[in-house]
């Protein structure tokens, strides 16, 4: 029997992490506090305090005769650090500098103890914080104590600043991090699904339990997706070949009991429609898997041409450079271009020549080829581009009689997706269908040799 996890929500699991950063961040500040207090005692919330010190002294000295003074000052210095002395008129003392925290003390005290009030940062040499006053004619001196005083501001203080927040920065791009993984994970699977691999699979153990549950669902979903894709396959090759049988038969058939040539030739030429309309089907219904690898994009493009071979219906001009290559599934590619000729042929002929004449061409664009694929024919209205991928769709009214299928740039858009890349179908300005394929470059080319062959 295994044991079971502990389960943790994602809320939880946030606010522990949380917890313990503010933990952190308020241990950090303690100590900065306590190393960067230099305002201490020099603060504005203890000028009641020395002002109460002060007038305590000053009225000690006034209510005791001389005769116990010395006792008096003793007393004051050992059990509360109060060093009294009266003022020579060889002291040297410092004045605190304009602007800083003592000059501001130093204000704030001789506005409530009047202006004869002397507050020195040293005294003979002596550093401290030093108070003169007069009792009765008679100036004297008062020291707070040491430890009433706050050490000079040195580096460790900035050092516990920059530290405390170096350390918030990390863990928050640390808590940050814990809890995006997750996410980051699945949208990883997702796209391997997205691209045909259904064995992509999640962690099943995980601790966080609304995370367990996505991963558990996302994985019953891949299988299920695995399955259907298998199921997909099985059906496409039975109806390919269920369909393909008897039309063989019709064929032979109509060449064996038909006795009227034209009525055999029309026959034969519909039996050539719906075999042609299969393969377009099938090549929609593909599945989704692709081999990417370096294609030399001039020479396939040249294969493809080179299966239009009748010039009174098509002429195609490659204006590629022929040692270009791309990042694509070679079949997938061939296809591609198939349909785009196929395309240009039914559609894209001149109303002078009746002649379809396409001209293909490729820029550069840092990692990416676009490659141009352009008839001269009358194109299509700009309302209805968009729509052009769309399967079953054609982009004339009149074409409605055609023997396509309204698969040829559905296919197209397709196969680009599955090998990375994109489609962009627009109007030239001088006439015709201008289509842009955008695909991955497979390497960086030394020299650019562009030649120009005419098939057909």
């Amino acid at each position: 029997m295994t044991q079971q996890k502990v389960a943790l929500s994602l809320f939880w699991r946030t606010f522990f992490l949380l917890l313990l950063l503010l933990a952190a961040i308020a241990a950090a500040w303690g100590f900065t506090l306590r190393s960067v207090d230099v305002q201490g005692w020099l603060g504005p919330r203890n000028v009641p305090h020395l002002t109460s010190l002060l007038r305590l002294s000053a009225e000690a000295l006034r209510t005791s005769d001389r005769a116990n003074r010395p006792v008096l000052l003793k007393n004051l210095a050992a059990r509360e650090g109060l060093l009294l002395q009266a003022r020579a008129v060889a002291d040297v003392w410092t004045v605190p500098a304009e602007g800083g925290p003592l000059a501001r003390l130093a204000g704030e005290l001789r506005r409530r103890l009047g202006p004869e009030l002397v507050v020195a940062s040293s005294l003979n040499g002596a550093p401290g914080l030093w108070f003169g006053f007069v009792v009765e004619r008679e100036a004297w001196w008062l020291q707070v104590p040491a430890g009433l005083v706050p050490p000079p501001p040195d580096r460790q203080g900035l050092l516990w600043v920059l530290g405390a927040a170096l350390a918030t920065l990390a863990g928050v791009v640390l808590i940050a991090q814990l809890i995006n993984q997750p996410l980051r994970q699945l949208s990883f699977a997702a796209s391997k699904i997205r691209g045909g691999e259904f064995d992509s699979r999640l962690d099943e153990t995980t601790i966080t339990s609304e995370i367990r549950e996505v991963n558990m669902g996302f994985n019953r979903m891949a299988r299920e997706l695995a399955k259907v894709e298998e199921d997909r396959a099985v059906m496409l090759a039975g109806i390919s070949h269920d369909l393909r049988t008897p039309l063989a038969r019709l064929r032979l058939e109509a060449e064996m009991s038909v006795v009227d040539d034209e009525a055999r030739s029309n026959m034969a030429s519909d039996i050539d429609q719906l075999d042609a309309i299969i393969d377009k089907f099938m090549d929609y219904a593909r599945p989704g898997e692709t081999h990417l690898r370096p294609v030399l994009l001039s020479k396939l493009i040249d294969k493809e041409a080179a299966s239009f071979r009748d010039p009174s219906e098509i002429r195609i001009t490659s204006r590629v450079s022929i040692d270009l290559e791309v990042l694509a599934d070679e079949v997938e590619l061939g296809r591609v271009f198939s349909n785009l000729f196929e395309n240009a042929r039914r559609y894209g002929r001149t109303t002078d020549t009746g002649i379809a004449m396409v001209t293909v061409s490729n820029t550069r664009t840092g990692g990416w080829v676009i490659c141009t694929v352009r008839d001269h024919g009358p194109g299509v209205a700009p309302e209805k581009l968009g729509q052009l991928t769309t399967p079953f769709f054609r982009g004339d009214a009149a074409r409605t009689a055609a023997t396509g299928a309204g698969l040829g740039l559905a296919i197209v858009d397709k196969a680009m997706q599955r090998m990375g890349g994109q489609v962009e179908v627009a109007n030239a300005p001088e006439g015709g269908l201008v289509v842009h394929l955008r695909m991955r470059r497979a390497r960086h080319v030394r020299a650019e040799q562009t030649t120009t062959r005419t098939d057909g």
